[in-house]
C-alpha cells in the first residue's frame, strides 16, 4: 500500500475541534465496508487505511481514515442490447411498440435481470485528518469524491467542522501573475507545464507540456486575455505537483526518488510509520507555504 497522497484536496478545520483515534475508530467501526449484495447496485463503508491498521491509523495528532466502495458496474451498451431485443419480443407481443412507460419499467426489469452478473469495481478514497495543523486532506483532486468522504464521515461521526482551503489571492489571477512576470514564489520553481484558458464565452484553451515558459509567445497569451488555470511546480526541491484554478494539488511526487524506489517502498509494509510521519510532514508544511504565496487563508466567515 503506497503511503503517500498523491492528489490533495483540501479543507481547514474549525480551530478547537478535535477527536482522540479511540473515538473516531468507535465511531466508524459501526459502519464498515460490506460486499455488495445481489439486490443492490453499491455498498459503502470504511475500510482498513493502512497495513495491520483497524478503521484509524494515527500517529500522535495525525489521523488516517479511508472510505470504501464496491459498485456493480454495468455497461449502457449492454443494458441497451438487452433493452432493444426485449423491446422488440414485446412489440411482437403485444403487435404495437412500447411506449415509454413500457420501455421504462422494460429497463428496470433489464438492469434487475443484469445485476447479478455485473462486475464489481473497487474504490478507496483515504483522508488525512491533521489536528496539529488544522487540515483535513482527501487523496483525490475530485471535489465530488472529497466531498463525498465528507459527507459519510460527517454522518458517521457525528460533526465535521471543514470547508475548503481558500485563499485570499485566487489561484488562477496569482498563476497568471506568475507566468506573466517569469517568477515564482518563495519556496517554490513555477516548472515548464501549463495550461492557459480564455476568458470568454469560447472558454479556448492552450496547454504546454514540456516547454519553455519564459516566452513573449506565452506573455502574449496572457495579454490577449489567457488566464492560467494549472501550473507545474516544484517546491522547495523536494517535491513536484500541479496547481490548479480550483486549489487543487495533483500529480504530487518526490523529485529526487526514482519510480523503483518508489515501488520498494510501496511494498514494504514495515515502512509505513516512517512515510507516514515524513508525510505528513512534508504535505503540512507544503500546505502552509502554498497558502502564504496565495497570500494566506481567508479568515472564516
Amino acid at each position: 500500500m503506497s503511503t503517500w497522497f498523491k492528489n490533495l484536496t483540501v479543507y481547514t478545520l474549525t480551530p478547537g475541534w478535535t477527536m482522540t483515534a479511540a473515538e473516531v475508530e468507535e465511531k466508524l467501526s459501526r459502519h464498515p465496508l460490506l460486499p455488495v449484495n445481489a439486490a443492490s447496485m453499491s455498498s459503502q463503508g470504511w475500510v482498513r487505511p493502512a497495513p495491520g491498521a483497524t478503521l484509524v491509523y494515527s500517529q500522535g495528532k495525525q489521523l488516517l481514515i479511508a472510505l470504501g466502495t464496491e459498485q456493480r458496474m454495468l455497461p449502457g451498451s449492454v443494458v441497451n442490447q438487452v433493452l432493444k431485443e426485449k423491446a422488440a419480443a414485446l412489440e411482437q407481443q403485444q403487435g404495437f411498440a412500447p411506449g415509454r412507460k413500457q420501455l421504462r419499467d422494460l429497463k428496470d426489469l433489464v438492469i434487475e435481470e443484469l445485476r447479478p452478473r455485473a462486475f464489481i469495481r473497487n474504490r478507496t478514497v483515504r483522508a488525512w485528518i491533521d489536528f496539529e495543523h488544522g487540515y483535513l486532506v482527501v487523496d483525490s483532486s475530485s471535489p465530488k469524491m472529497a466531498e463525498d468522504l465528507g459527507t459519510v464521515f460527517r454522518a458517521d461521526v457525528g460533526d465535521l467542522p471543514a470547508v475548503p482551503l481558500d485563499t485570499k489571492q485566487a489561484p488562477s489571477a496569482a498563476m497568471t501573475g506568475w507566468l506573466a512576470t517569469g517568477s515564482s514564489p518563495p519556496m517554490f520553481q513555477v516548472q515548464d507545464d501549463c495550461e492557459l484558458l480564455a476568458d470568454n464565452p469560447t472558454k479556448a484553451a492552450v496547454r504546454y507540456v514540456r516547454h519553455s515558459l519564459d516566452g513573449p509567445e506565452l506573455k502574449s497569451l496572457i495579454g490577449g486575455g489567457k488566464v492560467v488555470t494549472r501550473v507545474g511546480m516544484a517546491w522547495r526541491e523536494r517535491l513536484s505537483l500541479v496547481l490548479t484554478d480550483k486549489l487543487a494539488i495533483k500529480r504530487v511526487r518526490f523529485i529526487d526518488i526514482s519510480e523503483d524506489d518508489a515501488a520498494t517502498k510501496k511494498n514494504d509494509e514495515d515502512a509505513f510509520d516512517v512515510d507516514f510521519t515524513l508525510m505528513t510532514g512534508e504535505l503540512s508544511l507544503l500546505i502552509a507555504d502554498l497558502t502564504e504565496a496565495l497570500g494566506g487563508a481567508k479568515p472564516a466567515n
